[in-house]
């Protein structure tokens, strides 16, 4: 189900998870298997490797996810479109070798933890999981002048597109903006409807006066419960990467007697 890779040739796609099923396509239609697929920002060309640019066809793409979820299930194609949003270089090989081996096997494969085609795409997929569930834990809204709540984070996968509907069904009476600062894109909501904008910045309003006193109360708070002679800062690095505490509320220094909060950049 999957041959060795010829090395004389590399797949570049556009990023995409539609772009990524196309270049698989690409390896069944010109019976061929490159050594890297790969984006064209981490396109590394070897010795008389010849790069191939594979189109993105939303056609082609929609083709391959219906025969990936009828002979292989759902669960399947979910688990091809979680590991996509890994930032790891070589997802696309990863997911190329997992896709043809499943569609061999013409069944569920998850279970085949051991096997060489499943275990780059489980560790993926795990990863995107587990930091999909950290944004879950330690994303801080702030309450912004008209009645919109924002959050930003710098998070190690593009987790946004799977973290909207999560927080979408539950504050679906109110608006709120995710940025991811990393992947530059936006999740959106409003009334439980939301959607994907990509920005290299955002312009947003002001603090409400509220805000800045709530989020004082919420560090006081932390500083309060906190037990000193229990103190364990690696035990807190290891549940609470430090990576993530610029976007934390906790985490900022207080500002004594009240005064605005001046938030880090």
């Amino acid at each position: 189900p999957y041959p060795e890779p010829d090395t004389s040739y590399a797949f570049v796609y556009d990023g995409t998870l539609e772009g990524l099923l196309c270049a698989v396509f690409e390896t069944y239609r010109r019976k061929l298997v490159p050594s890297e697929i790969v984006t064209e920002e981490n396109l590394q060309l070897r010795l008389a490797q010849q790069p191939i640019t594979i189109p993105s066809s939303p056609a082609i793409a929609q083709r391959v996810k219906n025969g990936l979820c009828r002979t292989c299930g759902g669960s399947t194609y979910d688990a091809v479109r979680i590991a996509s949003l890994s930032d790891d270089p070589s997802k696309g090989m990863a997911i190329c070798a997992f896709i043809r081996y499943a569609m061999a096997e013409r069944g569920n494969v998850m279970g085949q933890l051991a096997h060489p085609c499943v275990e780059p795409l489980v560790k993926l997929n795990r990863f995107v999981t587990n930091e999909r569930h950290r944004m879950m834990q330690f994303l801080r809204f702030r309450e912004m002048q008209g009645g919109v709540w924002f959050a930003a984070c710098n998070p190690k996968a593009n987790v946004v597109p799977i973290l909207m509907g999560w927080f979408a069904e539950r504050f679906n009476t109110q608006p709120f903006i995710i940025f991811d600062e990393t992947h530059n894109i936006a999740g959106v909501s409003r009334n439980g409807a939301w959607a994907l904008v990509q920005s290299d910045s955002l312009t947003l309003p002001e603090e409400t006066a509220d805000e800045a006193l709530m989020a004082d109360a919420w560090k006081h708070f932390y500083d309060t419960v906190s037990i000193k002679d229990r103190y364990h800062p690696e035990l807190r690095r290891a549940f609470m990467p430090k990576r993530l505490w610029k976007n934390i509320t906790e985490m900022q220094e207080r500002i004594p007697n009240n005064s605005l909060h001046a938030r880090q950049k």
